[in-house]
């Protein structure tokens, strides 16, 4: 089924390759409001100890599903962010260098009690701070490895202007993926995330964490139905390659309000599929993709706890894989 003009077709209707206007929702991006004593609880124990997760703030469709699976997204460096992209819900404005010496602690203490074995670390770009918010970044993963034996760590990180010192402070600090999201292609980019952000320079944030540990797992997001083409998108796969990028989610947009960018298109399953297809064949191990995937995805989580908890190392390339389903968490 595809979406044009706020009616569910056939996709034989509209060719391959028609782009299908955004109407209301298709039936497949509705979830489920997240409820139940499961929820309130862990909502109640992040709310006390003052941390935020990227799941609430970007209104992730999958939260529900990540908090009851043992995978959280918390958002460090607290919830306001110096920069203003066109996309994302997260409040903007200065943070005038306040940071929470604490929460490295905090962060830790709330691994344990949720009994997480995986979390991503992800936070508010903090052009305010010297290095970005790196050092404190990197005080988060060691204090929650050294309080949870066994749990994986990835970093979603901001760009830090492309600092290398604060680069490799993520990276050496025992984290088991980095992650910087490249959110669009280059065409849309300038149009999509704020002026001090840059589709190069994301993809050298990217390829300096690989060089700078070659093992290490690195991963990134594009968001789809903004206007992108097909073009577009395979030059960016390659780009991404190009840059050493070892997993890949693709999401649809969802407008957070309307102050935010419209939808130009709501993408079918059917197409996501085939961009998956596409993805592994240019040498990705690993691509999630599907309406609701997000970054922080549990599914390509799940993948990714299973290859490190192995030991597998580099991660194979997998054409042959089966689909995911349409569910999961990366920041909208």
């Amino acid at each position: 089924m595809a979406i044009v003009n706020g009616k569910e077709v056939h996709p034989r209707t509209t060719g391959r390759h028609a782009r299908i206007a955004p109407g209301r929702k298709p039936s497949w991006l509705k979830m489920q409001l997240p409820g139940g004593n499961d929820f309130e609880h862990i909502q109640a124990l992040l709310r006390e100890r003052n941390l935020h997760t990227v799941c609430e703030e970007a209104r992730c469709p999958n939260l529900g599903e990540c908090w009851g699976g043992g995978t959280a997204t918390m958002m460090v460096l607290g919830d306001t962010c110096t920069r203003g992209c066109r996309f994302c819900a997260v409040k903007t404005g200065n943070p005038m260098g306040l940071v929470d010496a604490d929460e490295p602690a905090k962060v830790a203490e709330a691994c344990e009690l949720m009994h997480l074995r995986y979390v991503v670390l992800t936070s508010v770009d903090r052009d305010d701070l010297p290095d970005g918010g790196a050092s404190h970044f990197a005080a988060c993963v060691i204090k929650s490895k050294a309080r949870v034996p066994g749990l994986l760590v990835e970093c979603l990180t901001p760009d830090f202007q492309g600092d290398t010192k604060a680069i490799a402070t993520i990276v050496d600090s025992g984290l088991d993926v980095f992650a910087h999201n490249l959110e669009t292609v280059r065409s849309l980019t300038a149009r999509v995330r704020d002026k001090r952000a840059g589709y190069d320079l994301s993809l050298e944030v990217l390829r300096q964490a690989k060089q700078r540990r070659a093992s290490l797992v690195t991963k990134s997001s594009i968001m789809l139905g903004l206007g992108e083409t097909e073009r577009q998108l395979d030059q960016a796969f390659d780009d991404l390659r190009a840059a050493g990028v070892d997993v890949l989610t693709l999401g649809q947009y969802l407008r957070p309000t309307l102050l935010h960018l419209p939808v130009k298109e709501y993408v079918s399953p059917a197409r996501f599929e085939a961009l998956r297809q596409r993805a592994l064949r240019k040498g990705f191990a690993y691509v999630a993709s599907g309406p609701l995937v997000r970054s922080s995805y549990r599914a390509a989580e799940f993948y990714l706890e299973s290859r490190l908890a192995g030991g597998r190392d580099p991660l194979p390339a997998r054409v042959d894989e089966p689909s995911e389903p349409g569910s999961a968490g990366f920041a909208v």
